[in-house]
């Protein structure tokens, strides 16, 4: 499965490498839009599918992000320190966060962290001196390094792959790494991972913390791609749409957050045809969705082998079942 997942990881950055070379403007936007997306997930991916925690309130960490990068842009200050002061920021609202799951769980959790993104909102709406408030920050700039600008889009969205790949391998390093195996035994039991030694209270808090960092990351990469930020991009709407993305994908599973954006970023780009009722056709196909495949799309091949086994083993008990019947005709004979 590991090397699965490897040929397949490779197979993705070949096409996101040369594909877009060959798109126009629109098309490298969308191929950006889903780079950053796939780091906010794969924070989120973290939290929620290999720690077992429900959060809502992903969305908040993206915008703390985004205006960090674009104050911080606005007031002189480089984007190469902007972008890790925003993601630093989050890193520390992250832990702050994640102290309700420490005494809450399922639902409960998924209602704190809501109303964290709520707050958070109405922050970056009512504070106008800060952050603008409906009226957002506009003409924020793209970073340069050295002598090279990364102004147009293209040159943008190769950037943005690099970081992509880059917080790719630094999550599989983790999760790879002991702190991966503690948080999966926390989701699986947290229970039994306490008396096994692990700091239950602890990592509960870094879940948050690490998914807050990536998601603060893709935030200052996004404000930077559009060059207008407003609060209305960083609702609870799109807190959800970010945890629909992982569920789709495939909750846990490494690739999942890069197959549950193409499915919230690029397949509504590819339903316009439908015009007036896209949106209708992408909800229905997610619901199908859930209802076919609950685990999400990458739990397709586990699912197959399942079945697979399982009628491998009533095979098995049919063959050894034959031997015992055939016995006891001879013997009734």
């Amino acid at each position: 499965m590991k090397q699965l997942n490897l040929l397949i990881g490779l197979a993705l950055l070949v096409v996101v490498a040369i594909v877009p070379a060959y798109l126009k403007n629109y098309g490298v936007h969308i191929f950006t839009t889903w780079l950053v997306f796939i780091i906010a997930t794969m924070g989120l991916n973290l939290t929620v599918g290999y720690a077992g925690q429900k959060s809502l309130g992903h969305a908040a960490f993206f915008g703390i992000g985004a205006y960090t990068v674009a104050i911080c842009l606005k007031a002189g200050i480089s984007f190469w320190l902007a972008l890790p002061a925003g993601a630093m920021l989050c890193f520390f609202t992250g832990l702050i966060v994640g102290f309700p799951a420490l005494r809450v769980q399922t639902i409960y959790l998924a209602f704190a962290t809501l109303g964290f993104n709520t707050a958070a909102w109405l922050v970056m709406r009512n504070e106008e001196w800060l952050t603008g408030g409906t009226f957002g920050i506009n003409n924020i700039a793209r970073p340069s390094l050295g002598g090279m600008s990364f102004d147009g889009n293209l040159a943008y969205y190769r950037m943005v792959l690099v970081f992509t790949v880059l917080m790719a391998l630094i999550l599989a390093g983790l999760l790879r790494s002991p702190w991966g195996k503690a948080f999966t035994a926390l989701r699986d039991n947290p229970i039994r991972a306490e008396s096994l030694g692990i700091d239950t209270r602890g990592y509960t808090l870094m879940s948050f913390a690490i998914g807050a960092t990536f998601a603060g990351t893709a935030g200052g990469l996004y404000a930077s791609q559009v060059g207008f930020i407003d609060p209305a991009l960083f609702t609870v709407g799109a807190s959800i749409m970010m945890y629909l993305m992982v569920v789709v994908g495939g909750p846990g599973y490494f690739l999942g957050p890069i197959l549950g954006s193409a499915v919230g970023v690029v397949l509504p780009e590819w339903l316009r045809f439908a015009q007036g009722w896209y949106l209708f056709v992408f909800g229905s196909a997610v619901v199908l969705l859930m209802i076919w495949l609950p685990d999400g799309l990458l739990s397709l091949p586990d699912r197959i082998r399942a079945r697979r086994q399982s009628r491998q083993e009533s095979e098995a008990r049919r063959l050894s079942a034959q031997p015992t019947q055939s016995a006891q005709n001879g013997g009734a004979a």
